[in-house]
Formats: C-alpha cells, structure tokens, sequence
C-alpha cells in the first residue's frame, strides 16, 4: 500500500475542527488549572518561611485547613490516571452527587467532563511547580520585605510572585504541552477532539498511516507554536 496524499488533504476539514476543539479544551483547562494549581501552591505553602512565616489565632487554623486541603488535592490527582479521572467525571459523579445529595439529573456532557478533568489534572502539578518557584525564591528577599513592614498579600504580589513566576515559566510550559497531548486520551469519553476525528476517517477509509501522520503533524504543530509563545513570554520576562 503506497501513501497517498489525497487522504489526508480531504481528511483537513475533519481534523482541522478536532484541532480546534482541542484547542479549545486545552486552553480552557490550562487557565483553570494555572487559577486553580496558584491557589493550592500557596495553600500548600502556609504556615512556611517561604511565604513570609507563621500565622497567629484563628488565622493560623484556617491555614493549616487550607495547607491540608491543598496536600489531599495533589496526591489525589497525582495518584490517579487522568483517564480514570475523566470517566470518574462523566460517569460516576453525578451518581456520587444523587447518592450523597439525594439530588438527580445532573449529567455532565463529554466536553465539560473534558475540560473539568484538565483543570484539576493540571492543577495538582502546576500547584507543586509553583510550591518549588516559590521556596526557590531567596530567603533574604523575604525578611527584608517583612522588615520594611509590608503585609503578607503585598510580599507574594510585589516581590515572590514576579520572580516565582519568571522560574516557573520553563515547567508550566511542559505542563502546558502535557495537558494538550492528554485531550487525547478524552476519546474514552467521546470527545470528538483531534485524536477522535482521527479515528472516525480511518475508520472510514482504512487509510491508517496518512490518517495517524496527519494526526501527528497537526499535534506538532500546535505543541512547537506553544512552547514557541512560552519562549517569547520567558524573554520578555525581565527580573
């Protein structure tokens, strides 16, 4: 069996709208994980020296809480395949909503079990990326803000976050290209993303090797422009 080109040029349209649904997916669960994995860093990181020391009464209590959600969170996720996770998501909630509620109905669709399964995929390891940019900021840095007497929310936005940020740019980045490759594994759910359409042509055509080398390339392409954007974002960077 020769390869053909023509396949794959009339396989573009059909792989063209599962590269944007994965876009889409991925895009959405990178901002939510980065939201959500920034929370449960900070969170992992209280009652530390690296954010500034300890807390005092009832301050101190709702940190140690938060410290200990943030733990559970990302060894859940971290212990976990993300593909049990996605078909925990869309098939097994919403019954663990009914049993433990009493409430019925509720049903998540295979696009916002996808995007909801990258967000707290993403989200546990970026939140351990941001835990290790954090505590490699300098510890003298820390005291002297302390010293100068500014609050504790000041300290992480004006002088940990711009430089924890800059360092966690080169692993968020592998992050980021980790969770677009997994939208693949979203075909078990029936996501018609790049990898699912993929399937359907060859499945049609039983061109496996232009069908698959499309597939391929187009993953490519889209994982070299992102680290390419995050290249960029790391030069303009200036601390």
């Amino acid at each position: 069996m020769n390869f053909e080109f023509k396949y794959i040029v009339e396989s573009i349209p059909a792989l063209l709208a599962g590269a944007k649904l994965t876009l889409y997916i991925t895009i959405s669960g990178i901002l939510g994980g980065l939201i959500l994995g920034t929370v449960a860093g900070i969170f992992r990181l209280a009652e530390t020296d690296a954010i500034g020391g300890r807390c005092y009464g009832g301050t101190r209590f709702m940190n140690l809480i938060a410290r200990k959600l943030a733990v559970l969170y990302i060894e859940l996720i971290r212990g976990t395949p993300i593909i049990v996770q996605a078909m925990f998501i869309y098939f097994a909630l919403p019954m663990l909503i009914e049993v433990t509620t009493g409430i019925r109905g509720i049903r998540f669709n295979a696009l916002t079990a996808a995007i909801i399964t990258i967000i707290l995929n993403a989200g546990a390891y970026m939140a351990e990326i941001v835990r290790g940019a954090v505590e490699s900021v300098d510890r003298g840095l820390i005291e002297a803000g302390l010293a100068m007497g500014i609050s504790r929310f000041q300290l992480i936005k004006n002088i940990i976050g711009p430089i924890a940020f800059k360092r966690a740019i080169p692993p968020l980045g592998n992050q980021f290209i980790i969770s677009m490759k997994d939208t693949s594994l979203f075909i078990v759910i029936g996501v018609g993303e790049l990898t699912r359409q993929g399937q359907e042509i060859m499945a049609s055509n039983f061109r496996a090797l232009e069908i698959w080398s499309a597939v391929a390339i187009c993953y490519l392409i889209m994982t070299t422009a992102l680290a390419l954007s995050l290249k960029a974002i790391e030069k303009r960077m200036v601390i």
